[in-house]
């Protein structure tokens, strides 16, 4: 799959820095129009395991507003390859945007109930199949978080003191913590709700001498939870985009972009750190909303 790698660019964020910090934010968005922003390095290597197994489907898990899902959809259609996505929840008498894109891209929907959606170990071994190659929710796993790492060689991020992420499965965030130079420290910045189990996860993807690195995860700007944008996020979104030129998604890094300008006001960073946001993608998301709810599209 092609993405536009030279299109990554380095913006800074004027209004968000001050005098004593600066921060700037890492375009991966502009990688590609589906496959954007951390989906692409998180699939890639999964992709090139896929087919040299010979393997025939790509077999994912997501919600109905799953960025991963549609982006893994994607991904399969345009490397030859079928895909079909164990949905959360059941059908809805009308499929979200999302589930709507990954359809028209050619994957099979089969939806499953909360409860047992938990379990998918057991989904796994119920649709057993030689030519599945399973990818867990979000694209979380070693190739997923090697594939993360290459994201801090796309552009010079040596000079940067905090890279700061949006934190799902914490996939992501482990590959910035294996691509940051000594002395940088990795943030991740919780989307979900109480997702306390995040730590341990993130952990499980380092190496013992990666897990002495600086990093830390912040569980307190989620906003309710997952996918949840009440009208204060929603005119934080608009704001940033009015001052910044920037468009931001209502699951990942509108998120992370108000966690920053709150730590910033708080004191949070030292006086001379230098911030690099990693704009995750994801801006499909944002097609849940009413018309015209942002002044991007």
């Amino acid at each position: 799959m092609n993405a536009n790698l030279h299109n990554i660019k380095v913006q800074p964020l004027i209004h968000f820095s001050t005098e004593k910090v600066t921060v700037c934010m890492l375009r991966l968005d502009l990688l590609h129009p589906v496959v954007s922003g951390n989906k692409w390095f998180k699939l890639k290597y999964y992709l090139q395991e896929a087919l040299a197994s010979c393997k025939t489907t790509l077999a994912s898990f997501g919600g109905a507003y799953s960025n991963h899902i549609v982006a893994t959809a994607f991904a399969a259609r345009e490397a030859g390859l079928n895909s079909i996505g164990f949905i959360r929840g059941e059908l809805a008498d009308k499929l979200s945007p999302t589930l709507a894109n990954a359809m028209d891209y050619g994957m099979q929907l089969v939806f499953v109930e909360r409860n047992r959606y938990r379990h998918k170990e057991l989904i796994i071994l119920e649709n057993d199949n030689p030519d599945y190659y399973w990818i867990r929710e979000g694209g979380y796993g070693l190739l997923g978080a090697k594939g993360a790492a290459d994201i801090l060689s796309t552009a010079d991020t040596s000079t940067f003191s905090h890279m700061i992420c949006a934190s799902g499965t914490g996939t992501m965030m482990a590959g910035l913590i294996k691509g940051c130079i000594p002395g940088q420290q990795v943030i991740g910045i919780s989307v979900l709700k109480n997702n306390f189990s995040i730590e341990e996860e993130l952990k499980s993807l380092l190496t013992l001498e990666e897990k002495e690195r600086s990093f830390s995860l912040i569980h307190d700007y989620h906003f309710g939870g997952y996918g949840k944008h009440p009208e204060e996020l929603i005119q934080f979104m608009r704001e940033t985009w009015q001052l910044e030129e920037l468009p931001t998604d209502i699951v990942y890094t509108s998120k992370v972009l108000f966690a920053v300008k709150n730590l910033i006001a708080n004191s949070y960073f030292a006086d001379g750190s230098r911030l690099l946001i990693i704009h995750s993608g994801g801006l499909q998301g944002n097609c849940s909303l009413p018309p015209n709810t942002l002044p991007f599209s």
